[in-house]
């Protein structure tokens, strides 16, 4: 699946709560020094961890098989549509492939009809061409029609995420591709209202999950950024209120939304 950072989930989740994706490396410059370090380094790798197990964008995609250069798409250029494991993961749901060739100018509005509000998403094409070809591509197909939004986090890092056709967390397209638009800011890469794209540990496993930012989210900055919410933030900030709860129905920080999310409809306008 693809979660994000902490430990958002489906892609590489329970990093959002503060930094879910990517484990940094630490010198050790002396004994003291290095107890330090490796508590920090080992709290920051738990966290990051906890995200990317929740983000299977592209679960059974086993990515990372070629080198990072090699998968990468470049701003502005085509896209590379790669295959993942259809039969190692009964959750993929194969409707094809985007073209190769996709808009790289203009702006495109995302429409996400629930059953609690409608969310509109401001997608600049030119700055993540392939992931916005790619969301355009499968909501033409209605790959996201009828499914639920599988996770919310609501401690160290807000996020609801979404995307799943198999509503599992480990669902998505027969596709992924690599990742684009990475945010620059370091001290909040992804503020409140931010939509981005799942993704594993791996390079290149972006897939269908993406995740809406409702509150503080320090995480790396290693996940697509989509777009950013223009309208209805209030309803995926009540949905966030509302809690999360684990398979037993019980309080979670990190699980489904206790009050079911379904996109009904979800559209995005070709780029004008």
């Amino acid at each position: 699946m693809a979660t994000p950072p902490w430990t958002p989930d489906a892609s590489s989740h329970q990093a959002p709560a503060a930094q879910r994706r990517g484990t940094s490396g630490c010198l050790i410059a002396g004994a003291v020094t290095a107890i330090v370090l490796v508590l920090i380094c080992a709290v920051v790798a738990a966290v990051v961890l906890v995200m990317r197990l929740r983000d299977g964008a592209t679960p059974g995609a086993a990515p990372g098989n070629e080198p990072a250069a090699a998968a990468s798409s470049p701003v502005g250029g085509p896209c590379r549509w790669l295959p993942t494991d259809e039969a190692s993961n009964p959750n993929i749901k194969n409707v094809g492939t985007p073209p190769t060739t996709v808009p790289t100018t203009g702006v495109q509005q995302l429409t996400m009809t629930t059953n609690h509000g409608v969310i509109k998403v401001k997608v600049e094409t030119g700055k993540a061409p392939c992931a916005a070809a790619s969301v355009t591509y499968l909501a033409g197909r209605k790959f996201f029609d009828g499914t639920n939004c599988h996770r919310l986090t609501t401690d160290g890092i807000s996020v609801l995420q979404c995307g799943d056709p198999s509503s599992t967390g480990t669902g998505g397209p027969s596709y992924r591709f690599a990742e684009e638009n990475l945010p620059t800011a370091s001290a909040d890469p992804y503020p409140v209202g931010t939509l981005a794209m799942a993704k594993t540990q791996e390079p290149a496993s972006t897939g269908s999950q993406f995740f809406i930012v409702w509150g503080p989210t320090p995480i790396a900055a290693e996940y697509t950024v989509l777009g950013t919410v223009t309208a209805g933030l209030d309803v995926v900030q009540a949905i966030g209120k509302a809690g999360a709860v684990d398979p037993a129905g019980q309080a979670a920080t990190d699980g489904t939304p206790k009050s079911p999310v379904t996109i009904t409809a979800l559209t995005v306008t070709p780029p004008a």
